[in-house]
Order: structure tokens, then sequence, then C-alpha cells
């Protein structure tokens, strides 16, 4: 029986209350199959390309692309199974209530992509049909397929590989010649002209013509001296001081925030004005535990980084100390059995915290391979609400970029952050008044004072301290 269904914003997990509708993939009047795509929806940390789980027709498109976000429940769009009447679609659509929990079509992760749009009057496209067994959208295929595009040099950005519609388009273009911007244009671009690059700038700078001066350099080569022999000496007393130097404005770039790096500016603010941080400080002698590390990785054939064995410390040190495991909400703590532990990715759209689930049961190198797996989906876009929701502690790691110690923010509903900070040689006076170097690490617990007490965040960060000095005790 045919009927007229209602398109409403999704849920993808307990946290999300909003969405924005990033760009149609059809429109008004357009027919669609069970399984193209719809729409890109873009929640706070991912994008998701819904598909269609029916075939229908779109009759009221009632959110545009690109918009201000909706709240989860809200009527996107109206489709018509049959062939019912404008009337009766006004109908329907006075007679909608939003409701929370709109149910997603099949989506699938993947990043925003950029249609292509057809032609008026063009001529009918010949669908040439490609047989291959990589997986492809269904609208990434039928563009292939339209524009006869070799997928086989095609290197998927969407979840697992897959080839998105955005990876054709930019199959289609090729590859893009950088602009930069402020750069100067060099008229002695010549080939006959043999100068140094540096010369030809110069030359450039002053209006020099470089065609027939007679370079002094290797083999005739135009240099730098012979350019600056022929620029004019600057028209003053002395003939020596420079003209003097005048700051031209300096215009700002406005770079508005996105959507992402809005909601984080958002929960950040909100974290810092309401929780009541106070912050623990040690560092701890990481010498046995690089060595652990180097003979580990070659006997259980893995490549666990520092990070993932202060994430599996974290985790065994949480397990002992539970008081510091929690989560807080509103007057209630909530303590936990295991560590599921969120650690801090820089993602294209800014900062994300897939979690790490029941990291204490881990072995080393199965850590490290979830880990890997948490980071490359961050980086390409790929992560879902289920890689981000929970999590019962943060590990957030800048020792990679050199910074030697930070406060971190706590991530709410959790009860602390773990900063790490880089991996340093340091003299230490040994026992018999000498000086000896070894390498330490710092370490910084942001620390939600309303659930966790400052003696049982310092138990915590002896332990881990413990574990990292001593790290054969990561193996218990």
């Amino acid at each position: 029986m045919s009927r007229i269904r209602a398109f409403t914003m999704p849920k993808w997990g307990i946290e999300m209350t909003e969405g924005t509708v990033a760009e149609w993939m059809v429109k008004e009047g357009d027919s669609f199959t069970r399984g193209q795509t719809l729409c890109l929806i873009e929640t706070a940390k991912i994008t998701n390309e819904v598909e269609a789980e029916y075939d229908a027709t779109v009759r009221r498109i009632m959110v545009a692309g690109g918009t201000e976000a909706e709240p989860v429940g809200a009527l996107l769009a109206v489709f018509d199974e049959g062939a019912h009447s404008d009337d009766e679609i006004d109908a329907f659509i006075a007679g909608f209530t939003p409701a929370e929990g709109g149910v997603a079509q099949g989506a699938s992760k993947a990043k925003v992509v950029e249609p292509v749009g057809a032609i008026a009057g063009a001529p009918e496209r010949v669908r040439v049909p490609i047989e291959t067994n990589r997986p492809i959208s269904p609208e990434a295929l039928r563009l292939a397929e339209e524009e006869s595009v070799d997928i086989a040099a095609i290197e998927g950005s969407g979840r697992g590989g897959r080839i998105t519609h955005q990876d054709v388009v930019r199959a289609m273009r090729g590859p893009a010649s950088p602009v930069l911007k402020g750069a100067l244009a060099l008229p002695e671009d010549d080939a006959k002209v043999f100068a140094s690059p540096l010369a030809r700038r110069i030359a450039a700078l002053h209006g020099i013509v470089l065609a027939g001066v007679a370079g002094t350099g290797p083999r005739g080569r135009i240099s730098k001296a012979d350019v600056l022999a022929l620029v004019p000496a600057p028209a003053n007393s002395d003939g020596l001081a420079p003209p003097a130097f005048v700051a031209g404005a300096n215009q700002p770039e406005i770079v508005p925030f996105d959507r992402i790096r809005k909601i984080v500016a958002q929960r950040l603010t909100q974290a810092k004005q309401e929780i009541p941080h106070f912050y623990l400080r040690l560092s701890a002698r990481a010498d046995a535990l690089l060595d652990l590390r180097k003979s580990a990785n070659l006997v259980l054939g893995c490549k666990a980084s520092v990070n993932d064995w202060v994430v599996k410390g974290c985790a065994m040190a949480l397990v002992r100390h539970p008081e510091v495991n929690v989560q807080v909400h509103g007057t209630d703590i909530y303590r936990f059995p295991h560590a599921d532990i969120a650690i801090a990715v820089a993602g294209p759209k800014g900062l994300v915290t897939p979690v790490v689930r029941q990291a204490d049961r881990m072995r080393i190198d199965q850590l490290a391979a979830e880990t890997r797996r948490l980071i490359d989906k961050a980086q390409g876009k790929g992560l879902g609400m289920e890689d981000l929701e929970g999590g019962t502690f943060s590990v957030s790691n800048l020792g990679m970029f050199g910074v030697e110690n930070f406060d971190a923010i706590i991530n709410p509903p959790q009860g602390a952050i773990l900063a790490v900070g880089a991996a340093q040689r340091q003299p230490v006076e040994t026992a018999s008044g000498g000086v000896a170097f070894e390498t330490r690490i710092a370490l910084t617990l942001s620390v939600d004072h309303r659930a966790i007490d400052g003696a049982a965040g310092a138990q915590f960060l002896q332990t881990l301290k413990t574990l990292i000095e001593e790290p054969q005790g990561l193996f218990a």
C-alpha cells in the first residue's frame, strides 16, 4: 500500500540533539531507489551519507542544505511512495508533529561531497556499466559510469576504503595546480634565460629584464650579484641608506567557526566554567619503558607507541583506583569496573576523542591495533557515534610536538584527564654524588574536585608512575 513518509532528522547516539543538512543529493520531484544517497547530515563530530531504505519520490524539501542546525526529529523532507495529490501532501505536513528520536535511513559515514550538477539542455548521458568488487557508494558508481571514470586508480577516502562521490569528482578534475597568494609574478621565466631563482626574484622586484644580461656564474648563469649590480642606487644624499619602510594595511582573514569547532568551543567553555578543576603534577623515569617497548614490539610484531603504553598504564591504574575511573551525572557519581579510555586525536575538522573500550583487559599489541584503527578513522572522518560515546577517562598527549607539559580540560561527564608531555633527557644526581642522565615524562592530571579528592588523584598518579618506571608490571 502506497503511503506518504516523513523524513526527519535522525538520532545517532544518545548525545546527539541536533544536526545540519549539509547537502541534498536529490531535489523535489526526483524519484529514488533503495540504497541511493539522499543527503549528507553533519553532526557534532561526523558527517553521514544517508541512503534510502525504500523506493519513493521527493515531494517536498522542508530544510535546504547548508542552513542552520535542526533538532532531532525535525521534518526535513516528505517522500511519496505512490501518487498522492498536492493537497494530501499539504495536509500531511500540516498534521505532522515533530518527535525526538528520528530513524536514520540506512546511514553510512562519508566525507562531504561536491555533486556535479546537470547542464541544462545537455544530451542524456550514456552509462557504461562498471563491474567491480571494490566498496563504492551508489552515487559514486553512478557518476563513474556516466562520466566513464576509471575507478581502478581512485583511492577511496570513505570508511574501509569505500569510494565516495567526492573521490570520483576529484578524479574527474585531475591534479590541481597550487596558487600561492602573494607570490610575485616573475616575468623572466623564459627557459632561454639561464639565471638562479634568487636572481630572477630580485630582477622581478626591481623591474630588471634579464634577457641579454651576461652572467658571471658557472656556465654563464646569471647570479644574485649580477642582478644587484644592475639595481639603481637609492636617490638620497649619501647614496647608501635604504628607503624608509612604510607599513601597509594588515588586514585579517576572517574565518568563522565551522559547526564542529563551534560545538567543541561551547563544550570546553562549559566544562572549564562549571567543573572545579585542580591539577596534580609529577614526572616519571621512562628509560625502562622505552627499552621494553623496543623489545616488546619485536616479540609481539606490533608498533605500540609510547602513548599506547601510557594508556595501558592508565587503564591498569584506574582499575586499582576506581574512585578516579568515574563519570559525574548531576549529583550522582558513576564508578566503572573497567577503563574505557578516550584518546585525544586532531581530526580534519577539530579535536575528537574516540574511546578504547576496556583497555585494562587488552594486551599491548591489541591496544596498539585498536588505537591505530581509531586514529585512522578520525583522520579520515570515518568515526561513528559508537566510537565517541562514553569513556571513563581521557588521555591527551602533545609530547610528539615537543610540548614539555600542559594542563588539559576535563571531557565531561568524565572525572579526570591526563596530559602527557615530551620525553626529555635530564641530568640527575646519583647516590655517589655524581651526575647522570635519564629520560623523564611529565604527567599532569586534571581532576574534577566534585567527585575525586586530591589524595585519590595522587594515589592514582603514584600507581601510574610505578607502572611506567617498572613496566614489567604492565604485563601482570
